[in-house]
């Protein structure tokens, strides 16, 4: 590219900042330390990096031509390079580079460290697949960066987009106080149909535009990921993508308590190495949730104990009549994962950083499973305030 302007970028970048509201954001919007030179940001599609992205643009950058977005598939790059952008950037005296979709195009942490060294001026935010690994490979990134990770919507934060506004929790504050804070919230709004519209269609944030088609869109990220995202990350080929499909859509009819992985294996002719791989690389994905005895290792690959869709949403996008059970696990695997460590334990349903036991069930839920084992709570569905270990399911979702 010579020095004329990427005029086709600026249009198309332009044009999606224009619509773009700040009213909500991610909470991890306030974690990140956006004076960083260099930052990473992971996540599933659909969790709304770009929002986020262009979020900050509008709120930091009243003239908006002082810095450029391109999202890296953009068939602009077909032609045209991402280190003849970062020098016309530089040239046109443009202190910030944001770039989306960075696992889309070849080579591209050995290319941003480039970018990153040669020109000092120039700040690097950049988005990509969760399944991004940032080691110590050619082109690493790690020394530099500040990485952040987003995952989908908590509860709280769908309350929020939904205009109700409540407090993050610490655990420790939630299994100490919920049931004041469950009488303040409750005070306020009938909050259980709210928890069930969530565990439907509220994880990711396009389910406001998409309405009556939030199931079908989500069927098509889940395509994109597997076509697109996962051969850009991983380099399998097309026949090892048609068995990771036929693979989640054997595990989607069967969680969390999974037939022997070697029938699956056998199912979907493939190799007992390969069918762990595929279950690894669908858990980084964030379409699967690995649940074992040991905190999660992507170096050490063992088999799981049991294995998840990564969040209620893809149970009802993937399986015609989802098991509320199953339902209740994922969601409170889902948002404790988040912030916490998260295995099986000798009784009960979940053991939370190696202290606090969780039974999870409905209404009727007792602790004939886990009496007399000290730090030992339900966490109960159907409930709207709780009552000593008795606490809501739903409160839950407030810890991001």
């Amino acid at each position: 590219m010579d020095n004329a302007t990427p005029q086709p970028l600026l249009d198309r970048y332009l044009r999606k900042l224009v619509p773009i509201n700040t009213d909500f954001k991610r909470f991890l919007y306030q974690n990140i330390n956006w004076t960083s030179r260099l930052i990473g940001i992971k996540g599933a599609r659909g969790v709304g990096k770009t929002t986020m992205l262009l979020q900050h643009i509008k709120e930091f950058f009243p003239d908006s031509t002082k810095v450029i977005y391109a999202s890296l598939d953009d068939f602009w790059f077909q032609t045209n390079s991402l280190l003849d952008l970062a020098q016309w950037a530089d040239q046109q005296g443009i202190t910030h580079l944001f770039l989306d979709e960075v696992h889309t195009y070849p080579r591209w942490n050995q290319i941003i460290k480039n970018i990153y060294d040669t020109y000092d001026t120039l700040n690097i935010v950049y988005t990509g697949s969760s399944m991004l690994k940032i080691d110590n490979s050619i082109g690493d990134l790690s020394r530099r960066q500040s990485l952040y990770y987003m995952p989908g919507l908590s509860f709280r934060e769908y309350l929020a987009f939904e205009g109700l506004e409540v407090p993050t929790l610490t655990l420790n504050e939630l299994l100490d106080r919920h049931v004041p804070m469950a009488m303040e919230i409750a005070a306020r709004t009938k909050i259980l149909p709210h928890f069930h519209n969530y565990l439907q269609h509220g994880y990711y944030p396009f389910y406001r535009q998409e309405g009556n088609q939030y199931l079908t869109r989500l069927q098509d990220v889940l395509r994109t990921v597997l076509d697109v995202d996962l051969p850009t990350v991983a380099d399998v080929s097309f026949a090892t993508r048609q068995k990771a499909k036929a693979l989640l859509m054997v595990i989607a009819e069967n969680v969390p308590t999974v037939p022997k992985l070697s029938k699956v294996y056998q199912q979907i002719e493939t190799t007992y190495d390969q069918g762990l791989q595929l279950i690894n690389l669908l858990d980084r994905a964030d379409i699967l949730r690995l649940y074992s005895t040991k905190p999660k290792s992507y170096k050490n690959l063992t088999r799981p104990e049991k294995i998840f869709l990564d969040n209620p949403n893809l149970m009802y996008a993937l399986t015609p009549s989802p098991d509320m059970g199953t339902i209740r696990e994922t969601f409170f695997l889902n948002q404790l994962e988040q912030g916490h460590a998260v295995t099986v334990p000798g009784s009960g349903d979940f053991m939370v950083d190696g202290k606090w036991l969780f039974e999870v069930g409905g209404k009727g839920k007792d602790f004939n499973q886990i009496a007399n084992i000290p730090n030992s709570y339900l966490a109960v569905d159907d409930t709207e305030i709780g009552s000593r270990g008795r606490i809501p399911l739903w409160m839950f979702g407030l810890l991001y």
